[in-house]
C-alpha cells in the first residue's frame, strides 16, 4: 500500500458485518488510529489482525490528526476506525480528514455498516430523501429550538439517542413536530435488536411502560407532509383556546397555529371559529 489515510466502517454490532475489503485494508496498513484500542483489539483479535494502535478520540482529535498526518507524509500508511459504524458520523474523524484533504493526502474510504441507514431501511417510512442530525441538544430549550428548525423538512428525519434521554426526546419531538409516524430501532445486529413502529403518542406510551430501556437507539420520523395534521386535533384546540385568553386576535391565531401545527390555515380557522364563539 502506498501511503494513505483509509477511512474504514467497523461493524456496529455483529462482528461479522466487517466487509472483505475492510480487513483487506486493516491487514495492509502501517497503524490503525482507533476511538477506544480495547474495542478495536476485540475486532482485530477475531480476524487474527496484529496491528499497532493508536488512540483518536474526540479528546485529543486535533493534537493526534497532526501526529497521523505527519506519520502519512513520511510514508506510511494509516487506518482509522471508531468503536461502530463509519468515522466522521457522529464518531471523530472528521478533522483527519479535514487536515489530510487540505495537505494533499489521498484519502480513501471503505465503506460499511452505518446504524442511520439500518434503521431507515427498516422503518417502513420514505427512503427516497432523508436528513441525519446525529444526536439532538441534550437541553430542553435547545432542543425544541432544534425541532422547531426542522419541523418543515419534508425529508425523512433520522437522530440517535440514548435510552436513557429518548423518552424526553419523544415527548419533544409530539410537542413540536407533532403526532407523526416514527420508528425506533435498538441494539441493532445484535442479540435484543428491536425495531418499533408507530405514532409519537403510541411510542411514548409504550417505552414508559418499560421498567428500563436499553441499547442506543435510533429514530426514524416521518417528513413534514404538504397537508397532514401534525398536531392532534386536541392539541390544536389547547394551543387556539391559550392564544384566545392571551388576547390575541383570531386572525393571528389563526396564522400562528397554521405554522406551529403544519395544518393548513382553512382546517385551523374552522377550528378556531368554534373556540373563539364559545
Amino acid at each position: 500500500m502506498s501511503s494513505k489515510l483509509y477511512v474504514v466502517s467497523t461493524p456496529i454490532g455483529n462482528l461479522e458485518d466487517i466487509t472483505l475489503r475492510a480487513l483487506e485494508v486493516l491487514r495492509g496498513v502501517d497503524t490503525i488510529a482507533c476511538e477506544d484500542t480495547r474495542t478495536t483489539k476485540k475486532l482485530l483479535a477475531r480476524y487474527q489482525i496484529t496491528k499497532p494502535l493508536t488512540s483518536y478520540h474526540e479528546h485529543n482529535e486535533a493534537e493526534k490528526a497532526r501526529d497521523l498526518i505527519k506519520k502519512i507524509q513520511s510514508g506510511a500508511c494509516v487506518a482509522i476506525v471508531t468503536d461502530a459504524g463509519t468515522p466522521g458520523v457522529s464518531d471523530p474523524g472528521y478533522r483527519i480528514v479535514k487536515l489530510a484533504s487540505e495537505e494533499g493526502i489521498n484519502i480513501v474510504p471503505v465503506p460499511g455498516p452505518s446504524a442511520a441507514i439500518a434503521a431507515l431501511s427498516v422503518s417502513g417510512l420514505p427512503t427516497s430523501g432523508f436528513a441525519f442530525f446525529g444526536f439532538p441538544p441534550r437541553s430542553g430549550k435547545q432542543l425544541r429550538e432544534f425541532l422547531k428548525r426542522v419541523k418543515n423538512y419534508p425529508e425523512t428525519l433520522i437522530f440517535y439517542e440514548s435510552p436513557k434521554r429518548v423518552i424526553k426526546t419523544l415527548d419533544a419531538v409530539s410537542e413540536i413536530l407533532g403526532n407523526r409516524n416514527i420508528s425506533l430501532s435498538r441494539e441493532i445486529t445484535k442479540i435484543y435488536e428491536e425495531t418499533l413502529r408507530g405514532s409519537t403518542t403510541e411510542m411514548i406510551d409504550l417505552l414508559n411502560e418499560r421498567e428500563s430501556i436499553k441499547g442506543e437507539i435510533t429514530i426514524v420520523v416521518e417528513g413534514m407532509s404538504g397537508d397532514s395534521d401534525q398536531l392532534d386535533p386536541e392539541q390544536v384546540d389547547k394551543l387556539l383556546l391559550a392564544l384566545k385568553n392571551s388576547g390575541i386576535s383570531l386572525k393571528d391565531a389563526v396564522k400562528e397555529v397554521s405554522v406551529e401545527s403544519g395544518m393548513s390555515k382553512s382546517k385551523v380557522y374552522k377550528r378556531a371559529l368554534e373556540i373563539w364563539d364559545k
